[in-house]
């Protein structure tokens, strides 16, 4: 993969040193800033187009949330990992509600932020059992309020296992497909729904009764 560009947004600057010192331990990560504020990460945004940010939940003023939402409305390509001291579900929900791709733990281990990076950036990261039933809570009484352009048998058997927690290469043994096939299966789905990743498909199929049942997700395995 092409070196990652990101941006760190923190109001501590410690926490803003220690994230940088985590990105440059693997070369495949370009850190091109590091910010205080969510203001300045929309000026910043603007003008060096990151691949990656990395941003606080609990900043004074524009907080993490907002600036998120902000952004991906601006930029929606740009992919955005909140970074918390909580493992509060309802922070961690309230996240990927306003568009971000993912969570990190400041407890975490470096090795688990690099790794778990890396799999945000080539979209292989599945979501927890617990975000997924807290989802389907969620969005158990929305309805889909556009035509979407039908789905074959086996893409709807690809979504539900999107939506279960199941990575690509799993999905290909489990299907008996190459994991080739299966991405590009999920780029048809992607395009035939409009929708941009993972996270997205999986509201989709819970709104659709494609993944209606909490024993439809795997618990979060342990590292």
């Amino acid at each position: 993969m092409n070196r990652c560009r990101v941006l760190v947004v923190d109001d501590h600057a410690h926490a803003r040193e220690a994230m940088c010192e985590i990105l440059a331990m693997d070369e495949r990560f370009e850190v091109i800033g590091a910010v205080a504020s969510g203001a300045e990460a929309m000026v910043w945004t603007a003008q060096w187009m990151p691949d990656l940010i990395l941003i606080d939940i609990e900043m004074p003023g524009m907080d993490g949330l907002e600036t998120t939402r902000r952004i991906k409305l601006e930029y929606p390509y740009v992919k955005i990992v909140i970074v918390t001291v909580s493992d509060e579900i309802s922070y961690l929900f309230e996240a990927l509600k306003q568009g971000a791709q993912g969570y990190l733990l400041k407890n975490l281990a470096p090795s688990t932020w690099i790794e778990y990076l890396l799999a945000i950036v080539s979209e292989e990261v599945p979501l927890s059992r617990e975000l997924a039933i807290q989802i389907l809570k969620e969005f158990a009484v929305t309805s889909v309020k556009e035509e979407r352009e039908a789905l074959t048998a086996r893409e709807k058997e690809i979504l539900g296992c999107v939506s279960s927690g199941s990575t690509n290469r799993e999905i290909a043994a489990e299907l008996g497909i190459s994991e080739h096939t299966v991405k590009n299966h999920l780029k048809n789905i992607l395009q035939k729904l409009q929708l941009q990743n993972r996270t997205q498909l999986t509201r989709y199929a819970l709104e659709q009764g494609l993944a209606s049942r909490e024993r439809d997700f795997p618990r979060k395995p342990q590292r």
